[in-house]
């Protein structure tokens, strides 16, 4: 599987709907560009730090060293901000993912591509991205607002990596349901692992981790 290609392909799919095919040519869209991934990235440290009630233009505006009148250019009220947070992280993650697993594949010396990707995967979870994503998850159960670009964008990412998977990795064609299923498992325990890590601790979350990867491993098999 040519790694930078797939990158490629789903950061493209992914790719927010304000953000621009390659590098602006003219030097007031570069510095917008830049503004505007200054509060986005602002944005997510807000959310990490105070949850989805301290998402706010001002809050943003403060964190990022922008003025008002530049938020509001931007971003006129605070849904159009949460909007393009929404596909902002998700697009993140998925680069964050992809920067790591093909960093690993490189480096793989003949391992499993699921053991790989599912090991990224975990790593995954741990990043502020994830736990920007999962703040905006909790929030959208009872925000119907925030829900309406949240469900959308959260349905794109799966759809992508669904799409993804098929593409990359068509000798796993007579077993698509069996690697789905593998990664919709790895996906749900992780998750779980990650809010209850508190509670487990590292050694009975490493036991865990191992008995995830034995059991995709073993869903694909004789699949390698």
């Amino acid at each position: 599987m040519a790694g930078s290609t797939m990158q490629k392909r789903m950061l493209q799919a992914m790719r927010p709907s304000a953000m621009e095919e390659g590098e602006p040519k003219r030097w007031q869209q570069r510095k917008s560009a830049r503004t505007r991934e200054k509060m986005l990235e602002a944005a997510v440290d807000c959310l990490v730090e105070g949850g989805y009630a301290g998402l706010t233009t001002a809050q943003v505006a403060e964190r990022a060293q922008v003025s008002r009148g530049a938020m509001h250019h931007h971003f006129a009220t605070r849904m159009d901000l949460v909007a393009a947070v929404v596909e902002h992280i998700f697009y993140q993650r998925m680069r964050v993912f992809l920067d790591d697993y093909i960093a690993a594949m490189a480096q793989s010396r003949g391992a499993l591509l699921i053991d790989l990707a599912t090991d990224a995967h975990w790593r995954s979870v741990q990043t502020r991205e994830y736990a920007a994503y999962l703040e905006l998850a909790v929030a959208a159960r009872t925000d119907h607002e925030l829900n309406a670009a949240f469900e959308p964008a959260a349905r794109r990412y799966d759809e992508v990596w669904t799409a993804e998977m098929i593409e990359s990795f068509p000798q796993w064609q007579d077993q698509w349901q069996a690697m789905k299923l593998g990664s919709d498992f790895a996906i749900a325990v992780h998750s779980g692992l990650l809010l209850h890590r508190p509670v487990l601790g590292p050694e009975r979350i490493e036991q865990v981790l191992r008995l995830t990867i034995a059991t995709v491993r073993g869903l694909y098999d004789p699949i390698t």
